[in-house]
């Protein structure tokens, strides 16, 4: 089965109006996950930057998040990743990759035949085929 790491901005757009085809781009992601056809990994980095986002941009109660996590991680066709190979983060941030979250994703997603990244940065994309990352879609 395809494997597809979201980036943060998935996530966002997701639960936002902020780009409403993003938001129906990541909706049609999470359905082919809750249809078995692909899994989401969602990294735990991508999840400390969207309750960031969330909380200091979107000005969500810390409550609020919680539940929108809680949905997330019970929702069938959803993984969350623990592990990063730190000398690989290490290689590809600051040199190939200046932002360090973007380069945590990365890291991740490098040597992996099985995931490919989902983002709607194109500067991250352009990072990821760099590295030799797939990119989803």
């Amino acid at each position: 089965m395809k494997r597809v790491a979201i980036d943060t901005n998935v996530l966002i757009s997701l639960v936002t109006d902020r780009n409403r085809e993003q938001q129906e781009q990541a909706a049609r992601l999470f359905d082919a996950a809750l249809h078995s056809q692909l899994t989401i990994i969602c990294h735990q980095h991508v999840i400390t930057e969207f309750v960031y986002v969330l909380n200091k941009v979107y000005n969500q109660e810390p409550r609020a998040i919680n539940a929108m996590l809680r949905d997330l991680m019970a929702t069938p066709g959803v993984e969350v990743a623990h592990e990063l190979d730190h000398q690989r983060l290490l290689d590809i941030w600051p040199a190939s990759c200046d932002e360090y979250g973007d380069a945590v994703l990365l890291a991740y997603c490098k040597g992996r035949r099985d995931v490919a990244l989902a983002t709607f940065d194109r500067k991250l994309l352009g990072h990821a085929r760099a590295l030799g990352v797939k990119v989803h879609g």
